[in-house]
């Protein structure tokens, strides 16, 4: 501890760095977040609107400015929820049960045919069914999309959790054993428009202004629930409070951006977002994502459950994706001496390095990594995605610690003495 504290002493230019990065400021903000009165933080709830408020008041407080010289710190933009009231597919002259039929779509009526200029595409047995899927997700153009009944098990989570975004472009997802020359598709739907926000706050910099580096975490968790949990037990908390998932992420965003802004060294310019919607999909982070020239974005440190011990105890954290980038290995050499290690990512086949927000960006070529301490076996920690997620659970100093890595490993960043190589968009699979 007394090499990190040095470490980060020489790094920050003669500020106290426990003044600004200190495990009481961490329990501040993080009890606020995932207290009972945010009620789980639900996209599309009142929770959600709150925690939105508090952390854009802190960014306030902190003196960052908005992006692109907004009005409010607020990143607001609207999604669509679709109820279908009705629905008749044929293919072929056979009619196909509505539980084979996904709809993404924007439109109150569909009524189409072989012949309305639906590009029709396939997904057949042997795909990389996700990876292949996936292009239709924010349609360019309509599309009809065959996928193999070899992938039943997969199908429903094309459905989209809550929401899509406002599109002029439908695709429908059909589940067959064969394509079809001929069909039909009817369905009306009640649509909803509804508004979301992801919270952005910005420090320009100073020599290269153009050239960001991002830091970004999901404040958005479960809201309020009943039923059962994972395992099947009654639920008698129905609070989703989300202490480590992902307030714990948030809040390490909002002290890194206090940091910075006291310190205020940054040549480059940096960007602290609180997304929201990435329990649903990533919604937040995805519109996020479409504001900036992927060439433009240096690196981004995504921040994910790091409230917890990693396997490897304290004064640890993990990196996805750690080998689609040297990102990882410049963060490490930069903590040398520090008694902090950031490992790779030892649970590489949950793919978590596209299940969280920097996805969109790694997709783009960005070298945009996850930070975390959660330990993802299968099954996974035993709070995951339960009531049980409460700041009881958190350990507040080793969170402070983690913090502070993040801040020093990031430091030749943001000064523009370091850039990562990019993440290759072939090498990328879901």
């Amino acid at each position: 501890m007394v090499l990190l504290l040095g470490s980060i002493a020489t790094f920050s230019f003669g500020q106290d760095i426990d003044k600004i990065l200190n495990a009481k400021e961490v329990e501040r903000i993080e009890k606020t977040l995932s207290s009972d009165e945010m009620e789980g933080r639900a996209t599309f709830t009142r929770g959600n609107d709150k925690a939105a408020a508090f952390i854009a008041k802190e960014f306030k407080k902190a003196g960052l400015k908005t992006w692109n010289g907004s009005k409010s710190f607020l990143q607001s933009f609207s999604m669509v929820r679709t109820k279908t009231d009705s629905l008749s597919v044929m293919l072929d002259g056979v009619a196909v049960a509505a539980k084979s039929v996904i709809l993404i779509t924007s439109q109150p009526e569909l009524n189409i045919n072989q012949s309305s200029g639906y590009e029709k595409v396939s997904i057949a047995r042997g795909s990389v069914f996700a990876t292949e899927a996936a292009k239709y997700r924010n349609p360019t153009k309509n599309y009809v999309v065959f996928i193999d009944t070899s992938f039943a098990s997969s199908f429903p989570r094309l459905q989209p959790r809550g929401a899509s975004f406002k599109n002029n472009n439908s695709v429908i997802y059909i589940l067959t054993p064969q394509d079809a020359k001929i069909f039909s598709v009817y369905a009306k739907n009640t649509l909803t428009e509804q508004k979301l926000q992801n919270v952005v706050g910005v420090i320009p910099g100073k020599s290269r202004k153009n050239e960001y580096v991002l830091f970004g975490g999901h404040y958005d968790h479960l809201g309020i629930r009943g039923g059962k949990d994972r395992e099947g037990n009654p639920i008698t908390d129905s609070i989703f409070n989300g202490a480590n998932d992902d307030a714990a992420g948030t809040t390490a965003v909002m002290m890194l951006a206090k940091y910075f802004k006291a310190i205020n060294n940054n040549e480059r310019t940096l960007v602290f977002a609180a997304f929201t919607a990435e329990e649903i999909g990533g919604f937040g982070a995805t519109y996020f994502s479409q504001q900036y020239n992927p060439a433009d974005v240096m690196a981004m440190f995504n921040i994910e459950m790091i409230g917890t011990e990693s396997k490897w105890g304290k004064n640890s954290a993990y990196i996805t994706g750690y080998d689609k980038s040297d990102m990882g290995k410049m963060m490490q050499a930069n903590l040398e001496g520090s008694g902090f290690t950031f490992y790779p990512d030892p649970y590489t086949t949950q793919g978590l390095f596209l299940r969280s927000d920097n996805a969109t960006l790694a997709r783009l070529g960005v070298p945009a990594h996850t930070i975390s301490t959660a330990k993802m076996e299968n099954p996974p920690e035993p709070n995951y995605h339960k009531a049980s997620d409460e700041i009881g659970t958190l350990d507040m100093e080793n969170m402070a610690r983690i913090i502070k890595s993040i801040a020093i490993s990031s430091a030749g960043f943001v000064s523009g003495k370091q850039t990562p190589s990019r993440v290759n968009p072939a090498d990328v699979r879901r």
